[in-house]
This record gives C-alpha cells, structure tokens and sequence, in this order.
C-alpha cells in the first residue's frame, strides 16, 4: 500500500534517532494513512488519506 496522502501528498520521511550517547542511526517516520469510503460527484470512492486530512474535514466519510 502506497504511504502517501491522496490529498496533501504526506509522504514517509526519515532522518536520524538520537540515542542519550548521541549515537545516529537511521529510521523513518510514517504518516497515519487510513483508507475512507467518500461520494465524489455521485460516485463512491476509496481515498488513502492522513487523519490530519479526514480530521480538518477536506472529505466526508460516506457511512
């Protein structure tokens, strides 16, 4: 399943996980993807979307 909003485009990101002894290693982080049945112009859709997307209310969930 792909990881990336079908509305803002969040994606994965990564960087480095800093331990107390200052030691990098490398890890990413993923966003909260959840698939939501939505009606788009009478037809009902399957979107991946971020919970910060489906909460700020850009789709409506179809119940």
């Amino acid at each position: 399943m792909s990881r990336r909003c079908d509305i803002c485009g969040k994606g994965p990101m990564s960087g480095n996980k800093v331990s107390k002894a200052y030691n990098h290693v490398r890890r990413t982080w993923k966003p909260n993807i959840v698939e939501v049945k939505t009606e788009i112009d009478g037809t009902t859709m399957t979107l991946k979307l971020c919970t910060r997307c489906l909460r700020s209310g850009y789709i409506t969930k179809k119940v």
